[in-house]
């Protein structure tokens, strides 16, 4: 008798914890959950066909948002082409989508410039760029490094982080991707938060 008590006790136990993990509606995200950040709240910056654009334009949108350079030799062309990848296995719900490309070197990156890097791993993806100020504003926003790096020769790099933002559709802060994070982990979060929001 009492081994059955005990056998019922614990088939009870686990089904209510059972119940529990079923009623836990939270996403389970990949990436760094950072919903509720009090920042990455703001853009105004001008893209590369000359237009103004603040994020109240994507709204209804996914938007990802990555900080660096055209002349940057690795991780800015890598973390595009992971992008462009994601864009692919998204298939049609692509279009609820927008990367934006922030330049932090606004010196040598021009609107003509970024028209044709930025198109090239996607057609959608836009380019977007800011006098010196509102670089810095924008980078201050989203608490993005950067700094100039001098060369031989009289060129220069710029340092700067490397992670990946993403916003749902609300317009809200929502993921951060460290670098390397890699194509499925933000696949899989993006088809999260396109979820969540149809």
């Amino acid at each position: 008798m009492k081994r059955l008590l005990a056998v019922g006790l614990f088939l009870l136990v686990a089904s209510l914890l059972g119940g529990c993990d079923r009623t836990d509606s939270a996403p389970r995200f990949k990436l760094t959950d950072v919903t509720g950040a009090n920042f990455g709240k703001e853009l105004a910056l001008t893209d590369f066909n000359g237009k103004p654009r603040t994020l109240a334009d994507f709204r209804g949108k996914v938007v990802v948002i990555f900080f660096g350079f055209t002349h940057c030799p690795d991780v800015c062309p890598a973390t595009l082409a992971e992008l462009a990848q994601v864009t692919k296995e998204l298939g049609p719900d692509a279009e609820k989508m927008q990367v934006l490309f922030v330049t932090v070197d606004p010196e040598r990156d021009t609107p003509e410039l970024l028209r044709q890097y930025v198109p090239a791993f996607h057609p959608n993806f836009l380019g977007l760029y800011g006098d010196a100020a509102a670089t810095a504003q924008a980078a201050k926003e989203f608490k993005i490094f950067y700094q100039k790096q001098p060369l031989s020769g009289g060129s220069y790099s710029v340092d700067h982080a490397a992670g990946t933002y993403v916003l749902d559709p609300q317009g809200r802060l929502r993921l951060f991707a460290q670098y390397g994070a890699g194509a499925p982990a933000l696949l899989h979060d993006i088809r999260i938060l396109l979820q969540v929001s149809s």
